[in-house]
């Protein structure tokens, strides 16, 4: 129940991130990079939402989805402050090193302490995805640092 809160708040914290990056970034890549954020991990997050259905699971909050969200809160105020390209390189910035954390986490945490083997089998299963993600990100962070 609890690696289950952590997932779905991770992929929330991404979401609503990349939401407002949609709006307000003013390179293309990032606008798009920022729209894959969104459809991957909503679909993630449904995914997650449909296996705690069927396992009669209720996410449960932790101390880590609550330092998620916390840090979560004070990186969105410090990268919403800024605008132009000092907004992209920010949220850019940002999505390398939520992504390589969130992978750190699948690696150390989330898959070695998860004995449900379907909830497992999830976060192995999305877990190319997000290093997907982050190459993707520190592709996009070296083109902007380029500018």
């Amino acid at each position: 129940a609890e690696v289950a809160h952590v997932a779905v708040t991770a992929n929330t914290i991404d979401i609503d991130l990349a939401k407002v990056a949609g709006t307000k970034a003013t390179n293309d890549a990032v606008r798009k990079f920022a729209a894959t954020m969104v459809t991957d991990h909503s679909a993630v997050n449904a995914q997650a939402a449909a296996l705690a259905g069927r396992l009669g699971v209720t996410p449960k909050d932790n101390a880590v989805s609550q330092g998620l969200t916390k840090g979560a809160v004070a990186a969105r105020a410090a990268i919403e402050a800024r605008r132009g390209a000092a907004f992209d390189r920010a949220y850019i910035d940002r999505e390398v090193a939520y992504h390589q954390a969130v992978l750190d986490a699948l690696d150390t945490v989330l898959i070695p302490t998860t004995s449900n083997p379907e909830l497992r089998k999830l976060l192995t299963d999305v877990r190319p995805a997000i290093a997907a993600h982050l190459e993707h990100a520190k592709v996009l962070q070296q083109t902007l640092a380029a500018r």
